[in-house]
């Protein structure tokens, strides 16, 4: 038994890609012209969120395509591959930002406060839009990208706040210390991120279905006895594998058997479930697996 839903999100994620790259490019050149530790430090990160973005997008549309002799579940996981390779970059790329920030703060240097509002004022309205469009993503890898750009409207709202204060008030150690403050809460996130995506990797039980919520309802349905032998695992984050052993109760005909499938069926629907497998046993019929 099986049943299939399918979630487009390959646009959102090209949206937020090229909007990324172009804004990475502007926010490097700017931050050095402003002298910004905060804004090259970001345009870093940018840079490392542009090729998750990319990543993701087309490890997204990889995971469209059908299953295969080689894939017989499809391609979904290649969409989880996708948010693994996100954390992991962004991660490399918040050590190398904690350096930089460490070096300008034991040897501070002035920042052009004006440029850096602008830049601010840039940066709120460039990754605030990409993190609107990704915000509708279900699967892992779309919760990752849009986090990592939530993460960016945090941070240019903090260096928009701080660039105010340095028009008005001279401290050359707010702009690394701002620097060093949004990474480390970025490799916070991030750090739970990945610890859910690696859980999801080893097809841990995901967190959305209760698994003896469907057992008892499974249960409930004439002419089953009990279950064995039920796995729930997670192919994106979104879309579900579920299988159970059922063991049917005694006397049981073949049109009582076709009655339980039925039922069985509607009631997987309810579920996000990518594939399904029930396997039927007769009351005096042993589990090999047992």
């Amino acid at each position: 038994m099986a049943h299939h839903h399918h979630h487009s999100s390959g646009k959102n994620l090209r949206i937020a890609f090229f909007l990324n790259v172009f804004f990475t490019i502007f926010e490097l050149i700017g931050g050095f012209y402003v002298n910004s530790i905060a804004i090259i430090s970001d345009a870093v990160h940018d840079l490392g969120d542009s090729l998750s973005l990319g990543t993701a997008w087309y490890l997204d549309s990889k995971s469209k395509k059908s299953a295969t002799k080689s894939f017989s579940f499809g391609y979904r996981r290649f969409s989880l591959l996708g948010a693994l390779i996100n954390s992991i970059v962004l991660m490399v790329g918040s050590v190398f930002v904690i350096q930089a920030a460490i070096g300008r703060i034991l040897s501070p240097e002035p920042s052009h406060a004006p440029g850096m509002f602008v830049f601010a004022l840039i940066g709120v309205a460039v990754n605030g839009y990409a993190a609107w469009k990704t915000s509708s993503g279900k699967t892992l890898n779309e919760r990752v990208v849009t986090w990592h750009l939530l993460e960016d409207v945090l941070g240019w709202i903090a260096v928009l706040i701080v660039s105010v204060v340095l028009m008005f008030v001279e401290n050359y150690y707010l702009d690394p210390a701002l620097s060093l403050l949004i990474t480390l809460f970025i490799l916070w996130n991030v750090a739970k991120r990945l610890k859910e995506t690696l859980f999801l990797f080893l097809q841990g039980h995901p967190a959305d279905i209760n698994q003896k919520e469907i057992e008892d309802a499974i249960l409930q349905i004439d002419h089953v006895d009990s279950l064995h032998h039920t796995h729930i695992w997670s192919l994106d984050g979104e879309h579900h594998v579920f299988t159970t052993h059922l063991k049917l109760k005694q006397g049981v005909g073949l049109s009582e058997l076709l009655v339980v499938k039925n039922k069985i069926k509607t009631l997987m629907r309810k579920y996000p479930f990518e594939h399904y497998t029930i396997e039927t046993e007769l009351s005096n019929e042993d589990c090999a697996l047992e």
